[in-house]
């Protein structure tokens, strides 16, 4: 009777999680008119040229690429900076050390609304603001606080006796964090990784204060550009959205087994 229970509970949860996705797909191929008669209906005459103007407005290519840029550049400057300072910060022990920590959490209870104007007109004054790269460069410091958290966590269920064998073997802190710390890290890495690229694929508002040159929009910008003053284009809004989230898809789909494996070694873990 359980098994039963919880087989038509979780249907009913795939079922509301999915249908999104079906009204997306489903409205992607419809003409303007097809969709404002029914949403819900099928098409009567596929609209695959949705897909084709999309791509080709949109300019797909290198929305992707500056995309890639931004989530690259973020993700491995998160990586490096908040592993090495999480794996010092907890094997440390002093105050100045807690109270670092304590600083790096405290941020995070810090809304982004409250800093986004100072955010901006620092990242003006460095030469950041307008180009993929330095977008990359203010997420990475963005997201710095969470993962330092969650390193900081981890790196407590590893014995310190690796540090000291190694040090007894002549490493140095740098050698010994590379070749035996960080390679126990992956586990975290995974789930920070994750989470980290899910939202700067994703993320719309600081692109938007960041970024000013069209040429040099993320896929969210770019498809956001769709919705005109007086009219929106749904058949291309819906088929931009379809083919900006195939490579998340893909990612997912080749790396499932880490990704999990990741999310519930370091939920445990952390």
């Amino acid at each position: 009777m359980y098994s039963v229970l919880s087989l038509v509970v979780l249907s009913l949860l795939a079922v509301y999680f999915l249908f999104p996705i079906y009204m997306a797909i489903i409205n992607s191929l419809k003409s303007p008119g097809d969709m404002y008669r029914s949403v819900l209906s099928f098409p009567t005459s596929p609209q695959f040229d949705n897909y084709v103007q999309a791509f080709k407005k949109a300019n797909m290519l290198r929305s992707a690429w500056n995309t890639v840029v931004v989530t690259v550049t973020g993700i491995t400057g998160i990586v490096f900076f908040s592993s090495l300072a999480g794996y010092k910060l907890s094997r440390t022990r002093s105050r100045l050390s807690n109270f670092v920590f304590m600083l790096f959490v405290a941020s995070m209870l810090i809304p982004f609304q409250t800093i986004m104007v100072t955010l901006t007109k620092m990242a003006k004054g460095l030469g950041l603001q307008g180009s993929p790269l330095g977008l990359g460069i203010v997420c990475a410091g963005l997201g710095i606080n969470m993962a330092i958290f969650l390193y900081h966590g981890f790196v407590k269920g590893i014995p310190r006796e690796l540090d000291e064998s190694a040090q007894i073997d002549g490493c140095g802190e740098f050698r010994t964090y590379f070749t035996i710390i960080f390679p126990l890290l992956l586990p975290i890495t995974f789930t920070i990784v994750i989470l980290n690229m899910l939202w700067l694929w994703n993320d719309f508002l600081l692109p938007v204060l960041l970024l000013t040159d069209f040429r040099n929009y993320t896929l969210v910008l770019t498809i956001n550009m769709f919705f005109g003053k007086y009219s929106r284009e749904w058949g291309l809004i819906l088929a931009s959205l379809i083919l900006s989230s195939i490579p998340i898809v893909v990612f997912f789909a080749i790396f499932q087994r880490w990704i999990i494996q990741g999310i519930t070694d370091g939920a445990v873990k952390g």
